[in-house]
């Protein structure tokens, strides 16, 4: 029994030596090609990702029922949003709380989609509640939905209000 596990651990480094001098072979060249391969493959996955995530967009979101909301903020110093709520005809949709990076993106002039959903042609509210370090205040809007894609920006600490809506 001795022998035999001495046999195979000869034959084990004799493999393990012959697989680490195939390995110096490999020159540089055949590896730095292989680094530019797998980059390739890597950014044709992500575009391929990219697409998936469209047409997904596009099967649970069909523009003739699609509604987006986008938060945008004016650049005061002093505003302070912690979080933001969303309700669709009475119906919770959205609950967002900000990072601090979110919250100096849109003071600096960003745009937030916080919410895309499915809504039927016809009158529709939205209701907006907005709760800051000192603050919560409220508001409602409603809309029309029609034919194609509808868009509302709910624009924070603009104009003097807290809550302004706009339709696009």
């Amino acid at each position: 029994m001795l022998e035999v596990m001495k046999g195979l651990t000869l034959a084990m480094m004799l493999v393990l030596a012959q697989l680490a001098s195939a390995a110096d072979d490999v020159s540089r060249d055949k590896i730095k090609g292989l680094d530019e391969q797998v980059q390739d493959i890597k950014q044709d996955v992500l575009a391929i990702s990219a697409e998936l995530l469209q047409l997904e967009e596009k099967l649970i979101y069909p523009s003739n029922t699609q509604v987006s909301v986008f938060v945008s903020m004016a650049a005061d110093p002093d505003a302070r949003v912690d979080s933001v709520d969303i309700r669709v005809d009475g119906e919770d949709v959205m609950h967002h709380v900000y990072t601090h990076k979110e919250l100096e993106a849109l003071k600096s002039g960003g745009v937030q989609r916080i919410y895309t959903g499915n809504v039927r042609e016809g009158q529709h509210k939205l209701e907006v509640t907005v709760s800051g370090q000192d603050f919560q205040e409220a508001a409602t809007h409603t809309f029309s939905k029609e034919q194609g894609p509808r868009l509302v920006e709910i624009s924070l600490f603009d104009s003097g209000n807290t809550i302004n809506f706009k339709d696009r």
